[in-house]
């Protein structure tokens, strides 16, 4: 009879043990998948960057504007943009930010006018479940010309106000916390105008920009 209840007690007692290991390793797979989702990205997630923009104009003329050695300088501005993760992996993202150039040439400065870029650009990320993420991006970039300030000899330049073109991206996201992450971000965007002055063509104007970027964001 004692054998008997000391064989139930022991038998109580690996169970209970055997619970209490099943409790742990759960409790570590859930650890486990709660720190992916800490440091991936998925499919749903809304990403939220702020950046600061250097603007490096590339510059392509013709006609008289390359005989006018015009050129165009650079700016720094800050950029906001949004990404939707379609796929744990594919992201759509919309950039936006504006800035205003100024425009020189051999006759002296121009003036300036103010440029509006929203980039649209389809993404593929790398290591989507890691805290490191590198991503490249292509898409087409819209630029609208506006507040225009060029002169040429007291008489105003006229150009035209709108211009379409593809747009190349490359960048990483480090995260920091489960929703902010640092970011280093270059772009390629293809952007032009022609110019009018008294109504008569000066040329095509190819700004061309690479756009490097350097910011924070978070995932929501």
């Amino acid at each position: 009879m004692k054998h008997s209840l000391r064989n139930r007690i022991k038998a109580a007692a690996v169970a209970s043990c055997l619970l209490g290991a099943g409790a742990l390793a759960s409790q570590a797979q859930a650890q486990v998948a709660g720190d992916d989702l800490m440091s991936g990205i998925h499919a749903g997630d809304v990403l939220v960057r702020l950046r600061a923009i250097s603007i490096m104009p590339d510059v392509k003329t013709n006609q008289s504007l390359s005989a006018l050695n015009v050129g165009v300088n650079n700016a720094i501005v800050p950029e906001l943009d949004l990404t939707y993760m379609i796929r744990d992996y594919l992201g759509v993202e919309l950039i936006l930010g504006t800035s205003r150039h100024q425009l020189t040439s051999s006759l002296g400065n121009l003036g300036g006018v103010n440029v509006l870029p929203p980039t649209l650009l389809l993404q593929y990320h790398f290591n989507h479940a890691g805290r490191i993420r590198p991503y490249v991006g292509a898409g087409l970039n819209y630029t609208l010309f506006y507040n225009n300030g060029l002169n040429a000899g007291g008489q105003p330049i006229s150009i035209t106000n709108h211009s379409f073109g593809p747009a190349l991206q490359a960048g990483v996201d480090v995260q920091v916390t489960k929703s902010l992450f640092v970011n280093a971000d270059i772009k390629k965007i293809w952007m032009h105008t022609d110019a009018t002055l008294g109504g008569q063509p000066l040329g095509r104007l190819n700004i061309d920009p690479v756009v490097v970027g350097l910011g924070v964001g978070m995932r929501f």
